[in-house]
C-alpha cells in the first residue's frame, strides 16, 4: 500500500487496493432482526440495539411534540423526533438517497446509524459487522449520497460506500499514513467522491475508491509554518486541527483553527489552503456558507457575523441576536432569505432577510441539549441535530 508524502509537489495516488479481487473486502448490513437461535450468543452492542428498539415501541418514535411545564406552545414549525438510541449520544449527519427522497440515514458517536423510510419520521437501528469483529466503537462523522452512490467517513479511520442506495455496504480500506482523521466526504458523480481530514488533506477519487488523488500539495500546518511570515496571527509553529470545516455547492472550502484565533479557505484549483486573519475580536466557533454565496461567521460566546458581498472575504459585520448568553453553534440556509441558527441549551434563532434580522424561537428553550448543526436537505426537508439524541424535523 502507498504511503502518503503530502509534501511532495507532484500529484500522486492513494492506492486503496491493488486489485478488486484480492484487498477489497464487501460486507452487508443487514436489517435489524432477531435470530430464531436461541443458543447463539449475542455481543453486548447486539443486546443494546435490541433494548433499543424495544424502547421504541413503548415510546412513539414519530413526530411528537415536546411537553411545555410553562404553557407556552410547541416549536411551530419544527417538531422533535424521538429515536431509538443510547442517552449522550451527539447526532453528526444526515443524508437522503436522491432517487429514493423518503429513505435517509443518521449518523452519530457511539457508531450510531440510523436509517428511516418515511421521510425522517421513524428511525432504526442498522449494524455494521465489521465494526463489531473489530470491537471498535467507531464515531461516524459525514454522511454524503449522489443518486444510489453513498459515502460514510468515521473515527478510527473508515470508510463505507454503497451503490445501491444504502441496502448493502462495502468497507473500502485505507492507508495508515492518512494524515489526520476523516470528517467530511462528499459524493459528486458516479464513483467520484471528495474527502477531507480535520489537518487540511482533501483527496478525490474518480473510480469508487481504489484510488485517490491529492487535492492540495501539503497539510495546513505545514503550510503555516513554512510561511511564518504570512502575519497571519497564531499561525506560526502551527500544528493543529481544524475545529469546523464547510463546503459550498460550488466547492469550496472555510475551514476553523483548533483554537479558533484564524480561518483558512481553499477553492477548487489551488494548490495550498490559503489562511485569513479572524475580524472579530472572539475566536471563531464556526463558519460557514450562505445560499447566496457570502460567508456566516459565528463567534465564540454568541456572536453571529455575516460577510459584505458574497465570495471569500476578510471584511464581516455583527448582526444582533437573542442568544441568552449561549454560544451559537451552527446555521442553516433554507432559502436565501430563510435561514435557522442553532446553539447551545436548545437556542433556535429565524431570520426572513437573508440573515439581516432574527427572532427567537422562544417554544425551543425548553429542549435539555446544544443544538449543534442545521440540516436543510432542500427547501421542504431540514433537520436540527443536537447531543443526547435530539433530533428536530422542520415542518414549515
Amino acid at each position: 500500500m502507498a504511503s502518503l508524502q503530502l509534501t511532495d509537489l507532484n500529484p500522486f495516488l492513494l492506492k486503496s487496493h491493488t486489485t478488486r479481487n484480492t484487498t477489497r473486502t464487501r460486507f452487508i448490513i443487514p436489517r435489524a432482526s432477531l435470530s430464531n437461535d436461541s443458543s447463539v450468543s449475542k455481543t453486548r452492542r447486539e443486546l443494546m440495539a435490541e433494548t433499543a428498539m424495544a424502547a421504541a415501541v413503548t415510546v412513539p418514535l414519530g413526530l411528537a411534540k415536546e411537553a411545555r411545564a410553562d404553557g407556552l406552545p410547541p416549536l411551530s414549525e419544527w417538531e422533535r423526533v424521538y429515536l431509538p438510541i443510547d442517552p449522550g449520544v451527539v447526532l453528526l449527519d444526515i443524508s437522503f438517497v436522491p432517487d429514493e427522497p423518503t429513505h435517509g440515514f443518521l449518523l452519530g458517536t457511539r457508531q450510531t446509524l440510523l436509517e428511516t423510510k418515511d421521510g425522517g419520521n421513524t428511525w432504526n437501528p442498522r449494524s455494521i459487522p465489521s465494526a463489531e469483529d473489530e470491537d471498535f466503537n467507531y464515531r461516524f462523522n459525514s454522511i454524503s449520497f449522489k443518486g444510489k452512490e453513498g459515502w460514510i467517513v468515521g473515527k478510527p479511520a473508515i470508510l463505507l460506500h454503497t451503490s445501491n442506495g444504502g441496502d448493502s455496504w462495502e468497507r473500502i480500506p485505507l492507508s495508515s499514513q492518512l494524515p489526520g482523521d476523516m470528517v467530511y466526504i462528499k459524493a459528486t458523480g458516479e464513483k467520484s467522491a471528495e474527502m477531507v481530514t480535520d489537518e487540511g488533506a482533501i483527496y478525490v477519487t474518480s473510480n469508487q475508491g481504489y484510488n485517490w488523488k491529492a487535492a492540495v500539495q501539503e497539510t495546513v500546518s505545514a503550510t503555516l509554518n513554512r510561511t511564518v511570515s504570512s502575519g497571519i496571527s497564531g499561525a506560526s509553529y502551527y500544528t493543529g486541527t481544524f475545529n469546523t470545516v464547510n463546503r459550498s455547492p460550488d466547492g469550496r472550502y472555510v475551514a476553523v483553527s483548533s483554537r479558533g484565533n484564524f480561518y483558512l479557505t481553499w477553492e477548487p484549483g489551488q494548490l495550498f489552503w490559503q489562511p485569513h486573519n479572524r475580524a472579530v475580536a472572539r475566536r471563531i466557533q464556526n463558519m460557514g456558507w450562505r445560499a447566496d454565496g457570502g460567508l456566516w461567521l459565528l463567534a465564540r460566546g454568541g456572536g453571529l457575523y455575516l460577510s459584505k458581498g458574497t465570495g471569500i472575504t476578510e471584511d464581516f459585520e455583527e448582526v444582533q441576536v437573542q442568544s441568552r448568553g449561549f454560544g451559537i453553534l451552527d446555521v442553516g440556509f433554507r432559502s436565501k432569505e430563510e435561514a435557522w441558527a442553532a446553539g447551545g441549551s436548545g437556542v433556535l434563532l429565524k431570520t426572513t432577510n437573508g440573515g439581516k434580522n432574527w427572532s427567537r424561537d422562544k417554544a425551543a428553550d425548553n429542549i435539555a441539549a446544544n443544538l449543534y448543526s442545521v440540516k436543510f436537505l432542500d427547501e421542504g426537508k431540514g433537520f436540527v441535530l443536537g447531543n443526547d439524541g435530539v433530533l428536530l424535523k422542520y415542518m414549515g
